[in-house]
């Protein structure tokens, strides 16, 4: 059985990789007529992807301990 705390990092994780999803899928097709939404969401993007990133690498390093 997890510990709460990485039960916690994997839900956060899940919402991260929704949320990519969409910003990718939805918001910035529905931004491509405004230069500066859609440069908006693509700032959002590259700063989930990265917070995306470090939640894996903490996930991975609790299920090796």
């Amino acid at each position: 059985m997890l510990d709460n705390h990485i039960y916690n990092l994997f839900l956060q994780a899940t919402e991260e990789h929704k949320s990519l999803w969409r910003i990718k899928n939805e918001y910035k097709k529905d931004a491509s007529s405004c230069e500066v939404c859609r440069m908006f969401w693509e700032k959002v993007e590259k700063g989930k992807e990265d917070f995306a990133n470090e939640l894996t690498e903490l996930i991975k390093n609790h299920l090796r301990q």
